[in-house]
């Protein structure tokens, strides 16, 4: 069992718990279930001078550990919009990501860009959440859930108003779950089984993925080269958490990396 099985295997119980805690009509009537959501899909294809740079804002990861469990969710994604981020990406995974729903939602209240939920999703509820908490975008990954679920979920989201990120990690998983309810399509260069990255995973891919899907890289992108590389292959989204968590200043990191692009 890889990691992704094994967290998907507990999101499970975790749904169940938070379910018994938060019924669906306190979700449905939170502040933000009724709020217009915030075109992720629009930001990427019509850049107005951005470059695509979805920064993620996560204190932890399976593979590389504890980042800095101090930073402030807020502090760190309001200083990546003011250096350029085109939309933000929040853990909200508590176990492996030390996320937290109370992330998201502050982050929603500091900023006005594109918010996706960063969360393994298995279950209608999820979705609801994430509209509750000011999410725009939910993610879905092919490799944790079944094409039946998958596109059961993204049938769900598009209901309520939100985007929905497919997302890959080999062009086989892109059978079945390529329909009206998916906006992006998402490559992970990330290996599953042994964590190494390798971004032609993403090059490989693109040629598979219809043009009507925006297309977005995600893992191991660190390098200002590469996004230019991956741009010209056809790339418009360039998702980027590590690159900037790992240092001292994430703000500055990614000042920096936007203003040599």
């Amino acid at each position: 069992m890889n990691i992704l099985e094994k967290i998907t295997l507990g999101k499970y119980q975790e749904v169940k718990g938070n379910q018994e805690l938060v019924s669906i009509a306190e979700l449905e009537n939170s502040r933000f279930f009724n709020k217009p959501t915030i075109s992720l899909k629009s930001a990427l294809e019509n850049p107005a001078g951005r470059q695509g740079i979805i920064a993620e804002f996560k204190r932890k990861s399976p593979s590389k550990g504890v980042f800095n469990e101090a930073f402030s969710p807020v502090e760190i994604t309001s200083g990546y919009v003011m250096a350029g981020a085109t939309a933000l990406s929040v853990l909200t995974d508590g176990p492996y990501f030390g996320g937290a729903k109370e992330d998201l939602i502050a982050v929603r209240n500091a900023v006005n860009v594109p918010l996706l939920r960063k969360d393994f999703m298995v279950d209608e509820y999820q979705i609801l959440e994430a509209k509750a908490w000011g999410a725009d975008v939910i993610l879905l990954i092919a490799a944790a859930i079944d094409s039946t679920l998958l596109n059961k979920l993204a049938k769900f989201a598009k209901s309520l108003g939100l985007e929905t990120l497919l997302e890959i990690h080999e062009v086989k998983e892109l059978d079945g779950n390529l329909s009206e309810y998916i906006d992006i399509v998402g490559v992970n260069n990330r290996n599953l089984k042994d964590f190494t990255v390798d971004i032609e995973r993403s090059i490989k891919a693109i040629e598979h993925i219809p043009a009507s899907f925006t297309r977005i890289s995600e893992s191991g992108i660190s390098k200002t080269e590469t996004i230019r590389y991956l741009k010209t292959h056809g790339y418009k989204g360039f998702l980027m958490g590590e690159a900037f968590m790992q240092t001292p200043d994430p703000v500055e990191a990614i000042h920096n990396f936007i203003l040599k692009i």
